[in-house]
């Protein structure tokens, strides 16, 4: 996949027919039928994908126009209750959140597993007529006509990507016909649900097979959605990902949403990762991108889509959780988190093992105990419950088939981790515990000759406590690319989301005797996502002349930071949560209204950015499609000064002088307004605000502060902390992390 510099011919013809001869060059002559562009990109930026082998690739890089090439990737796909939930915990209630007029004209693109026009989610009553700044189209599919699309869903895209991207690679270099049929419509259901959380339209009386029932909404219902189908089940090219980016900044869109990723063990610098490329050039044209953090917590370093231009967004729980209780022959019980539908009930229990004592001949015990495939024999499984352990490698969906195709009556997992996040077995006995619940049930698995036990069907717990809590799966910073940019950016609700969802059909996955749900609940960081897109499209709304930047800064630096215990927010273990796991904290869309100060990222802070990492001035230029030179002195510390909402400063040296940081801000409340800064720091750092107080009258609405800090009583390693500008009636709030060395 290349990227070549902006054209300045500006029709797309003339820059296809370029790409063509760039390929004529270096593809020989009996293998014509290459010659042809997968993706051309034409708007935004420049570019072009196609089948190339590495040689041919090779040979491309080296020339001028081109400013990168690299193998496309395939990416990852990383509600009733939790918009009420964060307008509680934001402890305003005068302001109504879901004005259901006030972002008719907000346009949200999201790009996904495209959607399923029928859900009445994405129904159009009471929305007007289409911006008519709406430049995108509704594409047709053997399933999908244009009459789908309506006054919200105001877009359907979809793309054509050659098999060979999607399948493991073969020493074939055979080029691969490209098939041209295809639909916008949803057959996975991710990009539905996510949709559906940005700015699905009220539904009342939702649930999912009467689970968690109530009105489901997104955060901004009357904002327009254009889907942008860009992902199968099998995952997603970064070269379509790229064309997506490309076709909704032209389109129209105000607000991106993308809650996909690279693997955090295989992550490209900037310059070479799909969805870090077509958001710098959606920022540059004014378009917010809001992305997922990932879902490979709770390991340290594990965050992706961490470039300064794009939001990203970890997970957490809200205060309801859906629990399915295991009963012993003793009579004890142990609810676990689960969504169960089946019909066991308290008047029969079964024989109960431990899944390696049932296991397969010469089958070792440790992948007996997590219920590997091949692992379990189903003469001595059938008509049992079955407790596996989680080892962090298989996951739940496999242990839980494995189990059900030896015919065990039902299975109860042992995994502290997960236990946070509830796994759906349709009619499926199944239920999840913790260690000590765990060791209890073992216990009595060996302490008792014929050990039995149920599991009851899912019943929904409210008033949780404590939450907002980070989710054990969310990816965690620091960025591994750099970590002078604080990530993730902020956390929001990602835990057991009612949305909208493709009806499902397959056998085991409906109650008996109920019609099919349009609605589901999912997990992820991929629900996290479209929750602080929602609530971005809200502020917009109220706010359309703020920048990206400005939102992003709003949302930033009004988080909640306190639980519903009215303490700090913590992590799956209990322990306080930090700015790596959490961000500045959990979104408050209503407190972001009206922030006070903001902090605007300029496109030149971001190239200032490309310069500090290390990137060429050249590259940066043809990148920018514009003059620029790069500051005279560049290294990667200086990314810390960047006009950014948080602070993060990867090497603070205890033996040398103080590092300063400078930011500026911009006052978007009383026109005259005094702010006195307040620090929160931890033993040992010393920290200087300079000044201590910022004084704005009319006609002055920006300042500049400086923020210094020495180490050398501090201990190694991150601290954290933050500085809060106070003028009365706003807070307005900058997380800092340091790592001292």
């Amino acid at each position: 996949m290349g990227k070549s510099s902006n054209n300045h011919g500006g029709e797309a013809e003339v820059a296809e027919s370029s790409h063509l001869q760039l390929l004529s060059a270096i593809i020989p002559s009996s293998e014509s039928e290459r010659i042809s562009l997968i993706h051309s990109y034409n708007h935004a930026f420049k570019g072009f994908s196609a089948m190339l082998t590495q040689g041919e690739a090779s040979i491309l890089s080296g020339h001028e126009e081109i400013v990168s090439i690299f193998p496309d990737p395939l990416l990852q796909l990383h509600t009733t209750r939790s918009w009420d939930f964060l307008n509680v915990e934001s402890g305003i209630t005068s302001t109504p959140l879901f004005h259901h007029n006030l972002s008719r004209d907000v346009i949200i693109g999201v790009i996904d597993t495209g959607i399923w026009p029928e859900s009445p989610s994405f129904s159009d009553n009471g929305i007007g007529e289409i911006p008519s700044r709406w430049k995108g189209v509704c594409m047709e599919g053997s399933d999908f006509k244009k009459s789908n699309c309506n006054r919200k869903l105001i877009g359907a895209r979809y793309y054509n990507t050659p098999k060979a991207l999607i399948q493991p690679k073969s020493s074939s270099n055979k080029s691969h016909p490209i098939n041209l049929t295809g639909s916008p419509r949803d057959s996975v259901g991710h990009g539905t649900h996510t949709a559906s959380i940005a700015a699905g339209a009220p539904i009342a009386n939702a649930s999912y097979y009467g689970l968690a029932p109530g009105t489901a909404r997104g955060g901004s219902p009357s904002a327009r959605i254009a889907s942008y189908k860009a992902c199968s089940l099998e995952g997603c090219s970064g070269s379509t990902i790229m064309k997506a980016f490309d076709d909704a900044i032209k389109d129209g869109v105000d607000i991106i949403s993308v809650s996909i990723g690279m693997t955090s063990i295989f992550q490209s610098d900037f310059l070479n990762d799909p969805i870090a490329i077509g958001a710098f050039h959606a920022q540059q044209m004014g378009v917010m991108v809001v992305c997922s953090a990932g879902n490979s917590g709770p390991d340290p370093y594990t965050i992706v889509n961490s470039a300064p231009w794009i939001f990203t967004v970890a997970a957490s729980n809200i205060d309801r959780d859906f629990q399915s209780t295991v009963v012993l022959g003793n009579g004890k019980t142990f609810p676990g988190p689960a969504i169960n539908f089946s019909n066991l009930t308290r008047s029969k229990t079964y024989p109960l093992a431990r899944s390696e004592d049932v296991a397969a001949a010469f089958t070792p015990s440790s992948d007996a105990r997590s219920c590997y495939p091949g692992s379990l024999d189903p003469k001595k499984v059938r008509g049992k419950i079955i407790v596996c352990s989680g080892d962090g490698s298989n996951p739940r969906r496999i242990q839980k088939l494995v189990v059900e195709d030896a015919k065990a009556i039902g299975m109860i997992l042992i995994d502290e981790y997960q236990k946070g996040s509830p796994f759906e077995s349709g009619i499926y006995p199944f239920t999840e515990v913790g260690d000590i619940a765990g060791f209890h049930i073992l216990k009595y698995i060996n302490s008792t000759k014929n050990p039995t036990a149920t599991i009851l069907p899912t019943k929904e717990v409210p008033r949780i406590r404590p939450a907002p809590v980070v989710a054990f799966f969310s990816s965690r910073g620091p960025g591994g690319l750099t970590e002078n940019i604080l990530k993730p950016d902020i956390m929001a609700p990602g835990v057991a989301i009612l949305a909208a969802m493709i009806p499902k059909t397959e056998v085991g996955s409906v109650p008996i005797g109920r019609k099919v749900s349009k609605f589901g609940i999912r997990s992820g960081t991929s629900m996290a996502c479209p929750h602080v897109t929602g609530a971005a499209a809200f502020i917009k709304s109220v706010h359309p002349q703020w920048s990206s930047s400005m939102i992003r800064s709003a949302l930033m630096t009004t988080a909640i930071i306190s639980n519903n215990m009215r303490k700090d927010l913590t992590n799956s273990t209990g322990f306080s949560a930090n700015p790596h796991e959490m961000g500045v904290g959990e979104i408050s869309p209503l407190r972001a209204l009206n922030p006070g100060l903001v902090f605007e990222t300029a496109s030149e802070d971001y190239l200032h950015f490309l310069c500090y990492y290390g990137y060429p001035e050249k590259t940066i230029r043809a990148v920018a499609n514009k003059k620029f030179t790069c500051p005279s002195t560049s290294f990667d510390e200086l990314i810390s000064n960047i006009n950014y909402p948080s602070i993060s400063i990867s090497k603070l040296d205890r033996h040398l002088a103080a590092q300063t940081v400078t930011r500026t801000v911009r006052n978007v409340g009383s026109p005259n307004s005094t702010y006195i800064a307040q620090l929160h720091a931890p033993v040992g750092l010393e920290i200087t605000v300079s000044p201590k107080k910022i004084v704005f009258v009319e006609g002055l609405e920006r300042a500049t502060f400086k923020v210094s800090f020495k180490g050398k009583e501090a201990s190694r390693g991150y601290s954290f902390g933050s500085i809060t500008w106070f003028d009365g009636l706003h807070s307005v709030r900058t997380v800092f992390a340091v790592n001292v060395e």
